[in-house]
């Protein structure tokens, strides 16, 4: 087995374990079961950190930072074309380049997340056309993630607005299938993006999900 493929599979043992010690410290019914899903948990962050090199804490604090049973995150990303070019922002975080969007916030569905981000991240208002893909984060070629993600992608329309960068983009654009520049790759890969310029040469293709 590829180094690689030892770490996607001992990343996926630790989400899992980390999940488990969730829900039973969610449902726990005495202090013993809460005992033993501690030490679920601590052995949920250790994995992950001889993997990653980080932080004990800073891991621990990654996977406690929410409570209840453990879901999926959701990562919603905005997909707007024009003359036959792709919208990506310049992310500040990492120098790189994404389609605008990011978290799922409550209280917002996923297409009000799609219009929110484009118009913070890129300055352009744009109405939401249709659902494109719901991606599983695993099955694709990003870097290894403390979580299990689901990403949305909708193709949304520009009506509105102009080209500017937000409080977390430095540069805006759209680029052409031949010339992306380069992506940031916790947020969308290369064969996500020319996978979606497929949707641009065929409008009537099925929404695709894995």
């Amino acid at each position: 087995m590829a180094p690689s493929e030892a770490t996607e599979k001992w990343l996926a043992f630790a989400k899992r374990v980390q999940a488990i010690a969730q829900a039973g410290l969610t449902y726990a019914v005495n202090d013993y079961d809460t005992e033993r899903y501690e030490e679920l948990r601590a052995i949920s962050v250790q994995i992950l950190q001889e993997l990653s090199g980080e932080e004990p804490q800073k891991i621990k604090n990654l996977f406690t930072n929410e409570t209840g049973y453990q879901t999926p995150k959701v990562d919603v990303r905005a997909v707007v074309f024009q003359n036959n070019q792709i919208l990506l922002v310049h992310e500040k975080l990492d120098n790189c380049w994404s389609m605008p969007g990011g978290w799922a916030d409550v209280g917002y569905s996923p297409a009000e997340v799609a219009v929110k981000e484009t118009r913070e991240e890129a300055g352009l208002e744009v109405r939401p056309v249709r659902l494109l893909a719901v991606l599983d984060k695993k099955h694709h070629p990003h870097p290894p993630s403390p979580y299990h993600t689901y990403k949305i992608f909708i193709l949304c329309k520009v009506i509105g607005g102009s080209l500017q960068q937000g409080m977390e983009t430095q540069g805006v654009g759209f680029f052409d299938r031949n010339h992306l520049p380069e992506l940031s790759l916790e947020r969308n890969t290369e064969s996500q993006v020319q996978f979606l310029f497929e949707y641009l040469d065929n409008p009537e293709k099925e929404a695709y999900f894995d």
